[in-house]
């Protein structure tokens, strides 16, 4: 297990990202089509095949999914991911027509200093294609891909990913893209709000405070006191490798929800697009009630310590008024 998304066998992640303009894409591949599902909590969220995963719609699998900054010029970036699949024969058949199922999410950065005059097109397609191309096993975190240009109210934000497996063997794992409105953090110190979930010292090791003041509880939110200038999101990906159903998939994405609670404060505001996909890979059979509950409870567990491991992870962005990166202020 190498603590990644990755750890689910069949999954395979990549990024692909502009220094110049502090954005990029991520993009996860499934090996074999997956059946997914997805849940939103945030007010503000921007989705592509939103509804194709609608329990009541009729695709039940995908072959890829798109995250990435831009605001809604990234959801363009699904089209570059759909035609690198389109090139390997993958997606749904329609008679002679192949056509890729590639769902996505994106998080606002448009405010962070990187230069958006992109000109006519924004970069976000051919980002896709280059993040779908650079897909594997092993892949980076923190400020790479649609975490670049990500922020926090107080730190900057990033790309985490975790792993686990139940009691039974079966594999869960997240990927968490980290633009919340809210804070990872502890007031302004170095406790993550995830902390009682996190394994070793993944992000740091520094467990809670001794004690909680009345400013660690106070709201801290980006941009503020000018909120209503920018938009947040953070996005998730869970994946295992059990055989679940859409439905099933779908509470599983609900319940993964409770990670966002767990490591984000505060969460799912109506600034916030707060996304999460849900993906099984079949290969392990599952309880549906007892061990459908272990799988969403280990996978809250995991989404924590994702969110947890973007901030951890990043590095701050090199233009004047945005947020320190949490090892600039604490170290390793």
């Amino acid at each position: 297990m190498n603590n990644l998304l990755t750890d689910v066998a069949g999954v395979r992640v990549g990024h692909a990202d502009d220094a110049r303009i502090a954005s990029g894409v991520t993009a996860v591949l499934f090996d074999a089509p997956a059946v997914a599902a997805m849940d939103v909590r945030g007010g503000g969220p921007g989705t592509r095949e939103g509804a194709l995963l609608d329990v009541a719609n009729t695709v039940e699998r995908i072959d890829g999914l798109a995250l990435s900054g831009g605001s809604a010029f990234g959801l363009e970036a699904g089209g570059g991911v759909q035609a690198f699949l389109a090139a390997q024969g993958r997606g749904f058949r329609v008679r002679e027509a192949t056509i890729p199922i590639v769902p996505g999410a994106i998080v606002f950065d448009l405010l962070n200093g990187g230069d958006k005059a992109w000109g006519r097109f924004a970069p976000y397609r051919d980002l896709g294609f280059a993040a779908a191309e650079a897909a594997t096993t092993r892949f980076a975190l923190g400020s790479v891909g649609a975490g670049l240009g990500a922020t926090t109210a107080t730190f900057k934000g990033g790309i985490g990913s975790a792993s686990a497996m139940t009691e039974g063997g079966i594999t869960v794992a997240a990927l968490a893209i980290v633009n919340a409105a809210g804070s990872a953090n502890v007031g302004d110190g170095p406790w993550f709000w995830a902390a009682p979930f996190e394994v070793g010292s993944e992000f740091g090791g520094r467990g809670l405070p001794d004690a909680f003041t009345q400013d660690m509880l106070r709201m801290r939110l980006k941009g503020a006191p000018v909120v209503t200038a920018v938009e947040n999101t953070t996005l998730a990906v869970v994946v295992t490798d059990a055989d679940l159903t859409k439905l099933q998939a779908k509470r599983l994405a609900v319940i993964a929800h409770t990670g966002f609670a767990r490591a984000i404060y505060p969460v799912h505001a109506p600034l916030d697009g707060d996304v999460v996909f849900a993906a099984a890979t079949g290969q392990k059979s599952v309880d549906p009630l007892h061990g459908l509950t272990e799988l969403g409870m280990v996978a809250a567990n995991v989404v924590a310590r994702a969110i947890a491991r973007g901030v951890f992870e990043a590095a701050a962005l090199p233009f004047a008024g945005q947020p320190p990166a949490w090892r600039d202020r604490f170290g390793h």
